[in-house]
């Protein structure tokens, strides 16, 4: 059990000692590696000169150090499990210490560590100091120079930091590189890389005619698959000089794949090292989605460079600072790349699904936390995506030019400093001015504000008239909260569908049909006038805040809307809630025995769907697409899954029933014989023609058994080719599939986890026992995050129902498994202990039993300090 104790944000004190300049000696080899820093240290101001110098460290070996040029002994300093004291220390010193360690055996891969023989590094957020003894926070910024050696047979690439400015030849057929980084960074910026890699490479020419070598490395036989990351990270330098004006400020930008990565990727400065998820890809190993979001990881690793690396943050209490800024920016690209719509939904469903729900559980925490106990169980959705939606409003309060001036003063005035979010906030009100001192309130307070909006409608007076009302609900350690400012978009819609231009009371004339109102108080009204008919609210356009929207819209109303808003987003919302309404309403009376069935308005609406020509079939499919139970498990209390799956199943059947022809006439003009492009008219398409396919294998046809095990078959791309092995796995269990899938791809580790995943999630009896037996498959390893996340997270996660089976065997399944990866990888044993966050939501039997499992876990002997928090929260 974890001693370790809280960490306060209001306990911040500017560091003892700050760190100029740091020099780093590698010296590689099969078995170990020896570090020598040479550190160039000074006190900080105003620091009393009896202070001592504490360095953190944690699993090193400590060989020798000197002080000066002078060895130190063992009476001149203090050393323990976690750092290195040195009491006397005087006010300007150089420091060298040498340390060894053993990357084979680091399987936490966290600081220095080996993977497939070959050397990374991953350092934030505290991996550092796992790599050599040093001040390790985010706001002692230092210039590094790094240099490597290693067998040059072994080891042939060495790559750190910066720009590369010397190599050669050594003895024993060993070689050397030195890398300098002329920019001040935090030790969680560090990286380095060694091993027998091969490269892709590529330029980018800047607006001032700077020329900039983009390289690519992998693993040897993976070349062919580095193209599409290599344009997305083009694509990502000219976004951001023509968006922000900001230019790339080194030589070369550099990316590094590797199976083994606790993350999606590490914005490291120049050197960016990605989990190969978001590298590797090619149309018969890679999905749609997959080339989706290695353009979004790339362009976000990218963005760091400057809103995380050349500003970063002043201690881990500003994560969000950085990481919330940099989503928003990586949403904002996706979205002038592809479809912006597409991409707003996609976003906002994977929010809710999410991140509301952390903010309605015991993890619930605000985008700047006030405390921690472990750093790593920081990054989080609150942190990254709700960090986004805050970012985002005050694009949608101030505008775009705005935000750009608000971003330009950031960078003027911070640029390589270690800031807080009050600093970000503070440029944008001062760029602006306006007084933004009440939207501190999304950086401090937990939980998503529920809006409740009422309408009245004077005929006599053509006025239209909006009253908020805004809640937050309490969160562990926050019972009472103070009204946000949000903005709130909307339009008014007359019967025809027409936007009505809108003119709030008082002002001289009617502007856009789309008004952000202000959102301050507790309760407010806006009346607008020339208002010539009763019309259809359209509110929270474009999702303008992360929030709860509460009006009492008919059936004919969301019909209406599903139809007519001009708003992308609304439209989708319209059909969501529509089917959310419906789904509750069939699950509560599952409950009481009743027969499950949508009502003809319902599927009458999904026809309409299905026989518009006028819509983007993207947008069609994320409108057909049923909620997910994810996301309806937050609108119920004394959830029983397994019945909430059942109905959900249910009313997929009678869609596929009743809409057969609509579904199938779509799905064979949209499957044709043309060549896979990524590119966005195609994606829509599939994305259409497979939602279709997946209704239909709900329908016990032979004539749709063939068509599934046709595209199987006959697909010249992952996309269509999953598509159909998911929908045979769910229907008759696509045995035969399934084998053939696996022989051809068997050596192809990330298509192996799509395989992994397919029969985690698969709702056919017994899942339990095939995900049990294929931990034992060959391709299968407890020690690769992707391994577990592919199998163990996701049937955890997304298979409700066999996950919450009655017998508690999934609970205990899950326990067993953060308790064996606990002791291996903790970062990814709290992850995985997320399963249980909700347990108070299920029925009183699964309650018991998931509270059991969850004081199983707690009370493992050694459990990590990682685990025990994300536990103790869960059980409160």
């Amino acid at each position: 059990m974890s001693s370790r104790q809280a960490i306060r944000r209001l306990d911040y004190t500017p560091p003892s000692y700050l760190i100029d300049r740091v020099d780093l000696t590698f010296e590689l080899s099969d078995t170990h590696a020896k570090v020598t820093s040479r550190l160039i240290i000074k006190r900080n101001q105003g620091v009393s000169a009896d202070t001592p110098l504490v360095l953190d460290g944690e699993a090193l070996t400590l060989e020798s150090i000197k002080l000066d040029g002078v060895p130190l002994t063992a009476s001149d300093y203090q050393l323990d499990d976690c750092s290195l004291s040195i009491p006397q220390m005087p006010d300007d010193g150089i420091l060298e210490i040498v340390t060894r360690l053993l990357p084979s055996d680091n399987t936490s891969l966290m600081g220095l560590y080996q993977s497939n023989g070959n050397f990374f590094t991953q350092c934030e957020a505290e991996g550092f100091r796992k790599i050599t003894y040093y001040l390790d926070r985010p706001d002692v910024m230092a210039k590094f120079t790094t240099t490597i050696i290693a067998d040059k047979t072994k080891f042939p690439v060495l790559l750190s930091n910066g720009n590369r400015v010397g190599s050669g030849a050594l003895d024993k057929n060993r070689h050397w590189v030195k890398w300098v980084d002329p920019f001040k960074k935090p030790a969680y910026l560090f990286a380095l890389v060694a091993g027998k890699l091969v490269s892709l490479s590529g330029s980018h020419t800047t607006p001032s005619q700077r020329t900039i070598q983009i390289e690519i490395y992998v693993e040897p036989g993976n070349l062919d698959k580095c193209h599409h990351a290599l344009a997305a990270a083009q694509k990502a330098m000219a976004w951001d000089e023509a968006r922000f004006g900001l230019e790339y400020d080194l030589d070369t930008y550099m990316i590094v794949a590797v199976s083994d990565f606790n993350m999606g990727a590490m914005e490291n400065k120049g050197l960016n090292i990605f989990n190969t998820k978001f590298v590797l890809a090619k149309p018969d190993t890679a999905t749609d989605i997959d080339f989706d979001g290695i353009d979004s990881v790339v362009a976000h690793e990218y963005f760091h460079n400057w809103t995380g690396n050349r500003v970063t943050c002043r201690d881990w209490f500003q994560l969000s600072l950085k990481e919330g800024l940099t989503v928003y920016r990586d949403q904002e690209f996706s979205s002038d790349i592809g479809s912006r719509a597409v991409q707003r939904i996609s976003n906002v469903r994977a929010l809710r699904e999410t991140q509301f729900a952390e903010d309605a559980g015991p993890q619930a925490h605000p985008i700047r936390p006030d405390e921690y106990l472990e750093i790593n169980n920081f990054y989080t959705w609150t942190i990254y995506e709700k960090g986004s939606e805050v970012v985002r409003m005050y694009a949608t309060l101030l505008g775009t030019a705005g935000f750009r001036r608000g971003m330009d003063l950031y960078f003027k005035r911070h640029d390589g400093q270690a800031v807080t979010c009050d600093d970000f906030r503070r440029a944008m009100s001062d760029a602006n001015g306006v007084n933004l001192d009440q939207f501190e309130r999304w950086y401090s307070q937990a939980g998503t504000p529920i809006l409740s909006v009422n309408a009245d409608y004077d005929a006599a007076a053509q006025t239209y008239t909006l009253t908020v009302a805004q809640h937050c609900p309490a969160t562990p350690g926050q019972e009472h909260k103070l009204p946000f400012h949000l903005p709130l978009a909307v339009g008014l819609i007359d019967r025809r569908g027409q936007d009505l231009p809108l003119q709030l009371q008082g002002e001289a004339v009617a502007g856009n049909t789309t008004r952000v109102l202000e959102i301050r108080e507790a309760l407010q009204s806006f009346t607008f006038i020339n208002v010539p008919c009763l019309p259809v609210p359209s509110l929270l356009r474009d999702f303008s805040a992360p929030v709860h929207l509460n009006f009492a819209y008919s059936d004919d109303d969301l019909v209406f809307l599903m139809a007519n808003d001009s708003d992308a987003f609304a439209r989708w919302e319209a059909a969501n809630t529509f089917a959310v309404q419906l789904l509750k309403a069939q699950y509560a009376a599952a409950g009481q025995g009743e027969k499950v069935a949508a009502p003809a308005a319902f599927i009458a609406a999904y026809q309409k769907l299905l026989t518009s020509d006028k819509l983007d079939p993207a947008l069609v499919a994320l409108m057909l697409e049923l909620p997910r139970e994810n996301y309806l498990f937050e609108q119920l209390s004394d959830v029983d899954p397994v019945r909430l799956y059942d109905v959900c199943r249910s009313i997929k059947q009678q869609i596929a029933r009743e809409l057969r022809q609509e579904l199938l006439a779509v799905y064979q003009r949209l499957n044709d014989a043309t060549p896979y492009v990524y590119e966005g008219e195609q994606v829509a398409g599939r994305s259409l023609k497979n939602i279709c396919l997946d209704y239909l294998a709900e329908l016990d046809e032979p004539m749709i058994a063939s068509v599934l095990a046709r595209q199987y078959q006959r697909a010249d791309n992952m996309t269509d080719r999953l598509a159909a092995l998911k929908a045979l796995v769910n229907r008759d269990g696509g045995d035969a599939q399934l084998a053939d899938f696996a022989a051809h791809w068997s050596t192809d580790a990330l298509v192996m986890d799509k395989w992994f995943t397919l029969q985690a999630t698969s709702r056919r009896p017994g899942a339990l026992s095939r995900v049990q037996q294929l931990t034992e498959h060959p391709a299968f390893s407890i020690k690769n995050p992707n391994k577990v996340r592919s199998l163990i997270t996701a049937f955890c996660l997304a298979n409700p129902p066999h996950f919450h089976a009655a017998d508690g065997y999934g609970y205990a399944f899950a326990a067993d498994h953060i308790i064996q990866l606990d002791a291996i990888n903790p970062q990814i044993a709290a992850r995985l202990a997320s399963c249980f966050n909700r347990w108070t939501k299920v029925d009183a039997g699964r309650r018991e039993l998931m509270q059991q499992e969850l004081e199983r876990i707690r009370g493992t002997q050694g459990l990590s300090s990682d685990t025990f928090e994300i536990v103790t929260k869960a059980l409160g």
